[in-house]
């Protein structure tokens, strides 16, 4: 099975098409596959890159779950200062 770096560097030209701001977003998604890499070890797709997407998805989930418990808190914060 190809590593991760195997298939982001497949994706070298597409990245280089990229805005210089959407390069830097193209690598954090990259990244995010990364803290999944055992899962995406034990799973056998039909696509090679399948497991990176899905971890990429996971990752991006689990930061929008902070970002929504945070938003909560300081909602609560602001309504106890009224």
């Amino acid at each position: 099975m190809l590593n991760h770096n195997q298939i982001a560097a497949g994706w070298d030209e597409y990245r280089r098409a990229l805005r210089p701001t959407d390069q830097a977003v193209f690598d954090r998604l990259f990244e995010y596959a990364q803290l999944h890499t055992d899962p995406s070890t034990v799973h056998k797709p039909l696509f090679v890159e399948t497991p990176i997407l899905v971890s990429i998805l996971i990752e991006q989930q689990r930061q929008l779950d902070d970002l929504e418990e945070r938003l909560d808190h300081l909602k609560d914060d602001l309504n106890g200062l009224g």
